[in-house]
């Protein structure tokens, strides 16, 4: 099966997910959305906090820094590190996360542009995937995400061998669907939602009932 017919059937099975959420909210059309400075600050702190954790767990880390008027850099600069520690706490590895919500606020801070993505990989705390998350929701660069569910998923489907890196499978489907940041950010999205269903636990995929008709 090819990319772009996994992709659309996603789509007509789930339809539209609308992310990124900002400020709790889903919509369908949120892609076209013109985002201020704010939303931009809010989806890449939120992409930070969803490292090794679930997007529940991160919101909620999210919300608090809401409630506590943190969640502008200039705030979350200046507040205390015993605030942000509680604030972060539901999004787990508190002590690093604060420091990489620093270290990126830092960056950006001084950033008059999109940023490119080697110039977030060198901030501490920003991995290949974060990056990716901020590039493409943030900024809407068509930067495709590989995530655990997209590797387990890939894998069953048999598009990716179990050992290739994120580079090659970025690269794989980049290379195999139209450069568009709003088809990107869907496909991740209809990734996530079906991989919940089917890929969270093991053995991964073995009841995947959308996709296994064509395993026959």
């Amino acid at each position: 099966m090819k990319i772009i017919q996994v992709y659309q059937k996603l789509l007509k099975n789930y339809g539209l997910q609308g992310w990124w959420p900002l400020n709790n909210k889903y919509c369908p059309d949120n892609h076209k959305l013109e985002l201020s400075k704010g939303e931009i600050f809010e989806i890449s702190i939120g992409a930070i906090l969803t490292q090794n954790t679930s997007w529940n767990n991160a919101n909620t880390a999210l919300n608090n820094l809401r409630e506590k008027k943190l969640l502008t850099p200039k705030n979350i600069l200046n507040a205390d590190n015993e605030l942000l520690t509680n604030c972060v706490k539901p999004a787990g590895y508190y002590n690093q996360k604060i420091n990489y919500l620093k270290n990126f606020t830092k960056f950006f801070q001084k950033l008059k542009r999109a940023p490119g993505r080697m110039e977030l990989l060198k901030i501490k705390g920003i991995g290949k995937e974060t990056a990716d998350s901020i590039l493409l929701y943030a900024y809407k660069q068509p930067n495709f995400i590989v995530d655990a569910y997209t590797k387990r998923f890939f894998t069953r489907l048999g598009i990716i061998k179990g050992k290739n890196n994120y580079e090659e499978i970025k690269k794989l489907v980049e290379e195999k669907l139209p450069r568009k940041y709003e088809l990107f950010q869907e496909f991740h999205a209809l990734i996530v939602e079906h991989a919940k269903k089917h890929y969270s636990r093991k053995p991964y995929g073995l009841t995947d009932s959308l996709f296994n008709p064509d395993f026959q």
